[in-house]
């Protein structure tokens, strides 16, 4: 009898084993197999949040099979206690083996709201950003202006108050570093101040990413960092015989350049009329290093030069010196920098806005003139239609 008992014991363990690990082998297989998301989502992990709390959310919206076995997989993987706060894109399909590593790994956000900070030649202004999953691409829910007098919108100050929230400061081609100054002084996410405006051209127009709590004037030195190896890696590309003879110089023209047209494709077609200009001994005769002389960059005009200012004599006044000026007028980005030292091959020596947003140019003074009649025919017209 005891043996029958015990054999029949012996075949029941036999069982529960083969169906305990066919269990598991199912279980192992819905964890790493493609999950039932139809669509990316953004999955937001609090701080202080837990497994529960994540995988019920999944299964909620319909990502996930099962928030037991996503729990048991992320704890037999030794992940349980590895999550991480943030936004995290969660792709279509993905498996809940996939999902636990996502937010497990760590690393910047990959979804959900961001604030930019963009620094422009004429503001300063905040951009609240939040990611839309099906497409990937961020869409804006707010403006605002950051350190103005207006009233700050609430979903600014909702957005600020998630541990989450990514911020990004964008500099513009051709601001100034008096105005990147100003501006990171009103990023109110930045601390400390900056001991002293950069030198003009010295900084790299571009978006960078900054966390709370971070130097004003850490994130000159990434600017400043970021120019210097585009200015080395720019300057070895040169072509020969260019009027410029230093690293420096490149800026300089550079930077007229980048004042000069926001036009991608003309921008070696404009430094190729300078550089002839260079050759030939002419002065440059351009009104933004004119505007420079008169605010040496602190600010916008605001208004057409006078003629009073463009006789005036300044450092600056390329209708009175010839050659370039002594500094640059503005930050140059990387496209303006390539063009300054790749210019068009071109016999021009003039060029004048043609009513597009770009310009005509002209390799003789009678050419020039003839455009010059058609941009104020075009001016005249304008002026007609806004009165």
């Amino acid at each position: 009898m005891w043996r029958s008992v015990a054999s029949n014991a012996l075949t029941f363990l036999v069982v529960a084993i083969f169906l305990l690990a066919g269990v598991v082998l199912w279980g192992k297989r819905q964890y790493t197999a493609e999950g039932p998301l139809e669509a990316a989502i953004c999955l937001r992990v609090e701080r202080g949040s837990n497994f529960t709390r994540v995988s019920d959310w999944l299964a909620s919206e319909g990502a996930i099979s099962s928030p037991q076995i996503m729990r048991i997989g992320a704890d037999y993987a030794d992940k349980t206690a590895q999550l991480k706060a943030g936004s995290y894109l969660v792709p279509e399909g993905a498996s809940m083996e996939e999902i636990v590593d996502i937010v497990t790994r760590g690393g910047a956000s990959s979804c959900g709201t961001e604030i930019v900070y963009r620094v422009g030649v004429n503001s300063l202004l905040g951009e609240v950003r939040e990611m839309d999953p099906a497409t990937g691409r961020f869409e804006e829910i707010a403006e605002y202006t950051p350190g103005g007098d207006t009233e700050v919108p609430a979903e600014v100050t909702e957005v600020k108050s998630r541990a989450d929230t990514r911020y990004r400061v964008a500099l513009a081609e051709g601001v100034t570093s008096w105005q990147v100054v100003e501006a990171l002084k009103a990023v109110d996410v930045l601390e400390g101040e900056i001991a002293a405006v950069p030198a003009e051209g010295s900084l790299a127009p571009d978006s960078y990413e900054v966390s709370v709590g971070d130097s004003r004037s850490s994130v000159i030195d990434r600017m400043v960092q970021l120019q210097n190896d585009r200015i080395a890696s720019v300057w070895a590309t040169r072509v020969s015989d260019l009027p410029i003879a230093t690293p420096e110089e490149m800026v300089t023209l550079a930077s007229i350049i980048e004042k000069e047209t926001g036009v991608a494709s003309e921008r070696p077609l404009v430094s190729s009329v300078f550089v002839n200009r260079l050759e030939q001994g002419m002065p440059l005769q351009t009104d933004p290093t004119v505007i420079y002389g008169v605010t040496e960059g602190k600010g916008v005009l605001g208004r057409g030069l006078r003629q009073s200012e463009l006789r005036r004599e300044t450092p600056w006044n390329t209708y009175v010196i010839r050659g370039l000026p002594p500094t640059p007028i503005a930050n140059p980005g990387l496209a303006s920098l390539q063009a300054a030292v790749g210019p068009a091959q071109s016999d021009y020596l003039f060029f004048v806005a043609d009513g597009t947003g770009g310009h005509a140019f002209a390799a003789t003074l009678a050419e020039h003139n003839a455009n010059v009649a058609k941009w104020r025919a075009i001016e005249a017209e304008q002026a007609k239609t806004a009165n």
